[in-house]
């Protein structure tokens, strides 16, 4: 009986300190934390490209506001927005009105409009000139920058800049001679408008107003047959496979746009992106509000499409576009997740998994395509980041990814 006894008592001794080592266990598993659950991304090399991204509108390079030479009745217009039109094909009609337009005041004032037009004339052809001269300069220089690029002398980019600055230059000399053509028009009114005031017209005869270019008819202003002054817009006109993109952006976005600066327009309705480039940043800014009621310093960035005509035929004056200006571009580049980095004691930071558990480690920068960071230093192809470090994740905490 006694050694009965002594092997019970054995026995409860041995199950109250597995059960103290059991709650023990316990306390020290309930005080060990868990490892936080991340989103892990590794550090990769590849291609990382820059982008300036704004909404843009398109708008027709060449266009020309109709207006009335002189004062007289309007004939009712038969052309409608959207109508095709042809260089010197009659817009509108024009009935004189014997009272104003047979007065000596009236009669001057044509005299000085005539004047007018003909210094305007000769100011748009020494322009012709001007942009004839440095489109033909433009073009040897590209001619001279690409044979030396085949020779190994001269950096590609170079070469694509002439090419540019060349393309950019045919455009200036097209838009010098549209000006030129417009000149010429403006002259053909007012010494129509003269010759009617001289009373060298017969009685009952009508001003025609023609078109000074081909295209289509934009925006009418004045449908209806009425009096109308002279100088009153009729219709505009222009010609729609001429198209620039406008973009406005931020001042400090602008000054990283260099000319020439390759562009990629998307959202415009068609299925494919448009390819395109910067033609000029203008000099000057101007105020805007944002959607959240907050001045803004934007400038225009003037973008050329490069696509043929047939690709985005359907695109119109006034069209809203997105558009994407690329501003840097790395071929080899050591690149995480923006969202990996993060400001930590005035430097940049991120945190690296080893052995499970997240490393705080200084990293140096470069540029930043706003989904992707360009690494300079501080971490190695191949490493382990956290991509979305919540305020859960501190140096030395252990980590699992998700």
């Amino acid at each position: 009986m006694a050694e009965a006894s002594g092997l019970r008592k054995w026995i409860r001794r041995v199950l109250v300190a597995l059960v103290v080592l059991a709650v023990v266990g316990l306390i020290v598993v309930a005080w060990i934390p868990n490892p936080v659950e991340v989103e892990v991304a590794q550090a990769t090399r590849g291609p990382l490209v820059v982008t300036v991204n704004e909404d843009g509108r398109t708008r027709v390079k060449d266009r020309y506001i109709v207006s009335a030479p002189i004062t007289g009745n309007l004939a009712r217009l038969e052309l409608d927005a959207g109508d095709s039109i042809e260089e010197e094909q009659v817009l509108a009609r024009l009935v004189p009105l014997p009272p104003p337009l047979l007065d000596s005041r009236t009669r001057a004032e044509a005299k000085a409009r005539v004047d007018a037009a003909m210094a305007a004339r000769r100011q748009a052809q020494a322009a012709v000139n001007r942009a004839r001269f440095q489109r033909d300069f433009a073009k040897q220089e590209s001619e001279r920058a690409l044979a030396v690029v085949q020779q190994g002398g001269l950096a590609r980019s170079d070469a694509d800049r002439a090419v540019s600055t060349y393309r950019s230059s045919e455009e200036e000399l097209s838009s010098a001679e549209f000006g030129a053509r417009v000149a010429e028009h403006q002259l053909k009114l007012a010494q129509t408008a003269l010759l009617q005031l001289s009373g060298q017209g017969e009685e009952g005869e009508q001003l025609d107003i023609i078109s000074p270019v081909a295209g289509q008819v934009l925006k009418v202003f004045q449908e209806s047959e009425g009096v109308v002054q002279g100088g009153t817009p009729i219709l505009e006109v222009g010609d729609p496979g001429a198209l620039e993109i406008v973009v406005d952006v931020l001042s400090q976005d602008a000054t990283r746009i260099p000319a020439g600066a390759t562009t990629m327009v998307e959202r415009w309705g068609g299925k494919n992106p448009l390819r395109g480039h910067v033609r000029i940043v203008e000099p000057s800014a101007f105020t805007k509000l944002s959607a959240l009621g907050v001045e803004e310093q934007r400038v225009n960035v003037i973008i050329d499409l490069d696509d043929e005509r047939e690709l985005w035929s359907t695109l119109g004056d006034g069209y809203r576009v997105e558009a994407r200006i690329s501003v840097w571009e790395g071929e080899d580049v050591l690149r995480v997740p923006a969202s990996a980095v993060f400001r930590s004691e005035e430097a940049w930071a991120t945190f690296v998994v080893e052995k499970d558990t997240a490393v705080l480690r200084k990293v140096e920068i470069g540029e930043t395509s706003g989904l992707e960071t360009e690494v300079l230093s501080g971490l190695d192809e191949g490493d382990t980041v956290i991509a979305y470090p919540s305020d859960s994740v501190r140096d030395g905490v252990s980590v699992k990814a998700r």
